[in-house]
């Protein structure tokens, strides 16, 4: 895999790492729970720490990183927004629901990327981001099994 295949893969997962650090901040601000919106916030900063280490890789090998998240990721961010102005009074468990589906396509742009032939410093840093994207599905998941429909 030459330095532009590797660039690009990292570019896709800075996308990602904006889409979610996007949609855990509008989370936060939707959910009722301060503890919930707490959680949120945290993980939106998680994601922008991510981004901004893979913005960092991507550099080193000489490209130009991504600054925002992915069309796709605007896509969802816009059925969110529709779903919720046409479910008035939807609670926090549906915020987490969504949450979820961000984390699972998050998962999926991973594992993914790591079924490329990565330089081992880049392999290093995405499988240790990955198992931050899993605890922060399972932890999202949790609270969302535990938060009345």
């Amino acid at each position: 895999m030459n330095d532009r295949d590797v660039i690009g893969v990292l570019n896709d997962l800075i996308e990602t790492s904006k889409d979610g650090e996007y949609g855990f901040a509008k989370s936060a601000e939707r959910v009722k729970a301060p503890a919930l919106k707490e959680t949120l916030q945290r993980r939106a900063a998680d994601c922008a720490r991510g981004a901004a280490e893979l913005q960092t890789l991507v550099v080193r090998f000489g490209g130009k990183p991504e600054e925002g998240g992915s069309a796709a990721g605007a896509l969802h961010r816009g059925w969110v927004s529709i779903k919720e102005a046409l479910t008035p009074g939807s609670g926090d468990h549906a915020v987490l629901e969504e949450c979820e589906r961000g984390e699972d396509s998050a998962l999926a742009a991973y594992r993914k990327a790591m079924k490329e032939e990565l330089p081992a410093e880049v392999r290093q840093v995405l499988e240790r981001q990955m198992q931050g994207v899993q605890a922060n599905h399972d932890q999202i998941k949790a609270l969302r099994d535990s938060t009345p429909a």
